[in-house]
This record gives structure tokens, sequence and C-alpha cells, in this order.
């Protein structure tokens, strides 16, 4: 029964997802592991769906309540079906029709949850392969020079399928055939529910295997065909972590391909590595030993790198950002970031604003125009457009029991090596001088001067470190004795201090 439009009616594609995967020698379940940040449920899912189901359901029984929380994340209208104590992809298969609605009319495909780089336009096309040949039955086949652990495919003399032999039950001469079972296939719905009921466990795993359903169709008259793909990479699936970095760099080489053509220079396809949800605008640059991980967005004509790791971070267009670790942050348009720079989430930097290096930021808004350029620590704070933090600043926003917000106004200036004491606000058009411990307000047009007064004991060296080179370069320098030069001395030889400054205060 076709869809509108001419389109096959696809009534569901089915998952089987509840395997244990003891190979992975792992806590996590084989299908919650990640390649291009998804899980190898969450690719299995994204292609399902791209084939357009009216349905799909997903079969867990390992680690259920984990895979479970998982599927509802990432797809909350997937149905959840369990399979009980019979074991075997028929009887995964049968668990999940039991799951969705009662009398589906139309084809139903079946996938599996570690077969990570299946693409939803293959599963289309094996849809409309198996509605154009009227078959009851379609499988994905590949031809391998090692087919070893798959299960063959059997050909009749006329070319058709006449049936699936697992690796295990197969004869000396099955298994020299080098076409293997994907385990991808497409069925007609009645016929399937019909099949799967005669379907028994009598062989070497005592499993209901779901290729006995193809001998149940042609005994029935049914035709069986076969969907052969070129591309055998999309029938490989994960069994233990060597398949799964082993499929993981082709999916990387395969993302970074498809963002090359599209307009993207990367420099280093080897050492770049893009998950699968990243954006990337045109002219965009991306250079050596980076990573774009989650949901991250780059914008047009940006640069990215080297040595930078961005994850779930929002870049506008022409920023550069170079030896950055970026988490939840969000870099806006011609702003630079870098080198060795650390955003932290709630990180916000504004257009044509500035992170320089070895600053590190969380919670922080710097608006448009402002910089942060050197040596500083800025969290849980507002900075106003266009204002200079100097080097060496700390936000101390942490009194050991709840954090506090510092607010910098617009175009204010904050001296080096000073420390806002939070919470404190910095009005616009302020001044913070160099080396302030700045705790209270300061007024539009004030300077904060926050430290006490230098002072100069005369004789110290000669008197503390007697004999050392330091003791006599100040003795050639003149200044070696119990009293040096006028200049060199007392209490009030520091004109640049203001008089009225009192350490721990912030004062104009």
């Amino acid at each position: 029964m076709n869809a509108p439009h001419g389109r096959p009616r696809l009534a569901a594609v089915i998952v089987l997802a509840a395997g244990e995967g003891t190979r992975m020698k792992s806590a996590t379940p084989k299908v919650l592991h990640r390649i291009g940040g998804r899980t190898l449920l969450g690719h299995a899912i994204a292609a399902a769906r791209a084939a357009g189901p009216e349905h799909l359901a997903v079969v867990v029984r390992h680690e259920r309540d984990l895979v479970a929380a998982h599927i509802a994340e990432i797809d909350p209208e997937a149905v959840i079906a369990d399979q009980d104590e019979i074991k075997g992809t028929g009887r995964a298969t049968e668990c999940a029709l039991a799951a969705l609605p009662k009398g589906l009319e139309g084809t139903v495909l079946v996938t599996y949850g570690d077969v990570p780089l299946l693409a939803g336009e293959t599963l289309e096309a094996l849809l409309h392969e198996h509605a154009g040949t009227g078959s009851a039955v379609s499988v994905i086949t590949a031809r391998l020079d090692d087919p070893t652990g798959y299960g063959r495919i059997l050909r009749g003399p006329d070319g058709e399928v006449v049936g699936i032999v697992e690796q295990k039950d197969a004869s000396e001469e099955q298994r020299a055939i080098t076409e293997i079972n994907s385990g991808i296939y497409a069925f007609d719905a009645s016929m399937l529910q019909h099949a799967l009921s005669q379907v028994g466990t009598d062989n070497a795993q005592g499993e209901k295997y779901l290729t006995d359903v193809l001998a149940i169709a042609r005994s029935s008259g049914g035709r069986v065909s076969a969907h052969l793909v070129d591309d055998l990479w999309q029938t490989e699936g994960v069994n233990d972590r060597v398949q799964l970095a082993r499929l993981g760099r082709e999916l990387n080489r395969r993302t970074t391909e498809r963002w090359m053509r599209d307009g993207v220079t990367i420099v280093d396809p080897a050492t770049t590595w893009i998950d699968a949800d990243v954006t990337i605008g045109r002219d965009t640059t991306i250079l050596p030993n980076t990573q774009l991980l989650g949901a991250t967005a780059v914008g047009a004509d940006a640069t990215i790198g080297p040595d930078c790791t961005l994850t779930d971070t929002e870049v506008g267009d022409g920023a550069q950002v170079k030896r950055t670790e970026a988490q939840l942050a969000v870099i806006g348009p011609r702003a630079t970031v870098g080198p060795f720079s650390y955003l932290r989430p709630g990180t916000e930097l504004g257009a044509k604003g500035k992170i320089g290096g070895f600053v590190e930021t969380k919670n922080a808004k710097i608006a448009d125009g402002a910089k942060v350029p050197h040596l500083t620590y800025a969290g849980d704070a507002t900075i106003g457009e266009g204002a200079n933090i100097g080097a060496g600043t700390i936000f101390a926003n942490y009194d050991g029991v709840a954090k506090h917000h510092t607010s910098v106004g617009r175009y204010s200036f904050v001296g080096s090596d000073s420390v806002l004491i939070a919470p404190v606000t910095i009005a616009d058009g302020a001044y913070v001088a160099a080396g302030s411990a700045v705790t209270g307000e300061v007024g539009p047009g004030q300077m904060a001067v926050a430290r006490g007064r230098q002072r100069n004991v005369d004789g110290w060296v000669a008197a503390k470190r007697a004999g050392t080179k330091t003791h006599l370069a100040a003795e050639a320098a003149g200044g070696g004795g119990e009293s040096g030069p006028p200049e060199a001395g007392g209490q009030d030889a520091s004109p640049r201090h203001t008089q009225a400054s009192t350490e721990g205060q912030a004062q104009a």
C-alpha cells in the first residue's frame, strides 16, 4: 500500500538494541558508546527517523533503564519495547511489533543499534526497491573479502535469495560465500507478523532467528530480494572498542570531507575532529589539532585553531579562536580569543571583544568591544561595552560559601594586578588603579585606589643579606650602607600614591 504522492508507506522502523555487547568489556551498554558526538544508538535512531516512518520502536533488554532513559532523551516519540527471556533477533522483532499499534500496513524496516554509519538515504533506497519489486522481504547485503562472523546470503539458480545461514550454522561450502547479510531488512508488515509466529528455536544457538522469516516467506510464494550496497561501512557493526575507534575514524573522515566540499577549509583533516551535529559556515578555516564537539556552531569566515576544543559553543562570523578550550560559551562576530584561554559555561563575548592569553572566564558577560587581554580570571561578571581589564586581574567571586557578582561599567578601566572582591560594582567611565583590592562601589568618573602606601626601608639588604651578591650590587650602586641616597629613601618617597588612599578601601 502506497502513501500519498506515490511514496511507499513506511509503517515502522524497528531498531534492535537489546544485546549485552560483552566484547566491549564495559559497564556502559554497547549501544551507548559514542562516536561523532552521538551514541551508536543515537546514530541508528537518526537514520531511522530520516527514512520517515509512521512509528519508531527500539527494542531494549541489557541495562534496560539506562538505554530507555537515553532513548527518551533523544527521541521522546520512540516506542520502547522490552525483549523477554526468549533470545534472538526474531523474538526481538516480535516484541517490537507487540508494542506497536495493531494492524500495521505497509513496510516495516528492521535495523540495529550498533551500525552507526548506516544512512537514512540507504534505508529509503531499500524501502523503494522493496516496494518496487513487490517483495515480501528485502535485505541489504554486501560482499566482503573476509565474511567471517556474518550470516551468508544463499541464492538459487535464478539468482534470487533463497535464505540466510548464520556463521555458526553454516557448512564449509556456505562459509565460503562472500555475500553477507547486514541484518537490515524490509518486510511486508502483515507477512512479518504471520511468519514470526511460525519461527522456532531449533538451531545451534537456541534462538529465534529473524532470518528464518525469509524461508517462510518464500514457501508462501513471496519474493525475497537483496539490496546490494557498495558502501561496506554502512553494514559494519561495532562489537569491540577496536571497531568503535575504526568506525569513529571513518565517520570523522566523512564528516570533514563533507564540510570541505561545502566550502570550509580544513588544513589537516587527520587531526581535526568534528561531531555529527556541528555546523560550520563557508570560508571558515579550521587549523590542525582542533575538535568541534557537541552542538557547536561556527559562523562564516571564522578561523578556529590550532589546538582548540570547542564544546556546545557558538562562534560568530569572522571570529578568531586559537589554542582555546570552550564549553557552553558564545563568541561574538569578529571577536578574538586566545591563546591558552579557558571559556567555561556561561561565557558570552560580544562583537569585536577580546579574551586573551591565559584568561579563564565563567558565567561572564563581556560586551561588544570589551577586552580581557591577559592573565585574568573573570567569574560571575558583567563587563560593559568597551571596558578594559588589565593583566592579572582577579574577579574574586567566591567567599567560601556563595558566589557573588561583579559589574564593570561601559568604557571603564581596571588596572593590572587588581582584585575585585565581589559583590562590587564599578560604574560606567570609572578607573581602578593598578594593584588595588576593590571592595566597595566605584562611581562614574571616579578612580579607585585601594592599596597600602609604599615604604622603603633603608639599609635592609646590608642588615639582612650581608655578603650576598645582592648586597655587593647594592654597594656598587651606592645603596648598600645604613642610609641610602635621598631619592631612594624614606617613608614619603613614593609621590605616585594618593595621600588619602587607605588599604582595603575604594575611594576616588
